[in-house]
């Protein structure tokens, strides 16, 4: 038997784990069995984000890593889903690049933010680019495995209404294959913060990673971990955003 529990269970017992782990860190630390030259305490890097507020400008950081993640995000899925649909449309493209897709999604790819660089410039578009480039893989492969894992009797079905074939693709194919592709959204999602956060980093280009890379060398270590609390917030916020667009998808 199925136990339902009211909307805001999940939300309070996801508080109550939050709470929990930082006592147990801040007693862990307070103890002496962590350093806190390695990890300060959770009321120290509460109490530095005030300083971060006014002095490292942490809140426009904040949009700016939120923002290009966003957006890359958005291309990967402009660029990404098409592109699985083309592979599914035309197997003997997806029987020949299926292999090099899957081969870049487990190379290390951050290791060309050189040559963006160079081809972009040092700014904010070879950030972009790089969260583009780790996006799109993962999404392309995910849409044609969505694709093909729908069954057949519901294309027969669709054709036997007499539907176009532009809604046996919306109404049938896309809508089915809806769950797989949101799967690859999401991780897309993941390693194109993972790639902005690090090339903003490497690189000393605003937003979030290069504010954890300045804190760091000036080993200002509460100050560096509240600044990865809000790397943490912006994959909640992106995440909250993916799940809502695919509720509204699926109700359409």
């Amino acid at each position: 038997m199925t136990t339902y529990y009211p909307r805001w269970f999940s939300a309070a017992l996801s508080v109550l784990f939050g709470i929990v782990f930082f006592a147990l860190l801040q007693g862990a630390v307070g103890w002496g069995l962590i350093s806190p030259y390695v990890v300060p305490t959770p009321l120290e890097m509460l109490s530095a984000l005030p300083v971060l507020f006014r002095d490292e400008a942490l809140l426009l950081k904040f949009f700016l890593t939120l923002g290009t993640t966003f957006a890359a995000t958005l291309l990967s899925i402009v660029i990404g889903v098409p592109f699985g649909w083309f592979l599914y449309r035309k197997p003997v493209f997806a029987k020949a690049y299926e292999s090099w897709l899957g081969a870049a999604f487990a190379a290390p790819l951050i290791l060309l933010y050189p040559l963006f660089m160079v081809v972009f410039g040092r700014g904010i578009p070879t950030v972009l680019a790089m969260g583009v480039v780790a996006g799109i893989v993962p999404i392309t492969l995910s849409t044609l495995q969505g694709l093909r894992g729908v069954p057949k009797v519901y294309l027969n079905v669709a054709r036997t209404l007499r539907m176009t074939e532009f809604q046996i693709a919306t109404k049938v194919l896309f809508h089915a294959a809806l769950p797989t592709i949101f799967t690859g959204v999401r991780l897309g999602l993941i390693y194109t913060m993972i790639y902005v956060v690090a090339v903003e980093f490497l690189v000393n280009i605003g937003g979030l990673g290069f504010l954890i890379g300045d804190l760091y060398s000036r080993y200002n270590i509460p100050g560096m971990y509240g600044a990865i609390i809000f790397v943490v917030l912006v994959s909640v916020v992106l995440f909250a955003g993916t799940e809502r667009m695919e509720k509204w998808l699926r109700s359409l």
